[in-house]
């Protein structure tokens, strides 16, 4: 069940802007972007799936995971973290890698903050602006599979916050 989601793209700014709610309280939110090991059971759309190798939760930390085919074919991510304010929002900038953490030699580049609002104690909305380097990453996203796996990976969190497994 979709609750509440946005997903607006400006292809002039090359951005995107997703907004969605869940419920749950915004620690338990919070924690299920920033734990891996929660991270890992909700982030890529069944029957892929991620798996983390490196998560550094910190400034200039790192988050190096894999989205990984029901083949076992293996697409891995980069994510450095540029900012952090503790329960409240975290930015970070990503490429796709190799399984090492070398980045693509001229692959795409995007920027993500992502904010979080407690809205009655009991619910949470994450604001998420994705901002791509160029027009050819954005059109890649925008005209993708991205939309339709975001909502099959945030409909997977609501599941695992309703089922208390956190």
């Amino acid at each position: 069940m979709t609750k509440n989601f946005v997903f607006e793209t400006d292809s002039a700014a090359k951005k995107m802007q997703i907004e969605r709610e869940f419920n749950a309280p915004i620690e338990t939110v919070w924690k299920a972007w920033t734990d891996p090991e929660i991270l890992d059971k909700w982030w890529s759309p069944k029957p892929h799936k991620a798996v983390t190798k490196i998560h550094d939760f910190t400034v200039g930390g790192t988050w190096q995971f894999a989205m990984v085919t029901p083949e076992g074919q293996k697409n891995w991510l980069y994510a450095e973290f540029t900012a952090i304010e503790n329960g409240k929002a975290f930015s970070s900038t990503a490429v796709f890698c190799d399984g090492e953490g070398n980045p693509v030699t001229n692959g795409p580049k995007w920027h993500r903050d992502v904010k979080f609002l407690s809205i009655d104690g009991n619910r949470t909305k994450v604001n998420i602006a994705i901002t791509y380097e160029d027009e050819a990453t954005f059109k890649m996203f925008a005209d993708g599979f991205f939309k339709e796996g975001t909502t099959m990976s945030y409909n997977q969190l609501d599941e695992l916050l309703a089922s208390d497994q956190l």
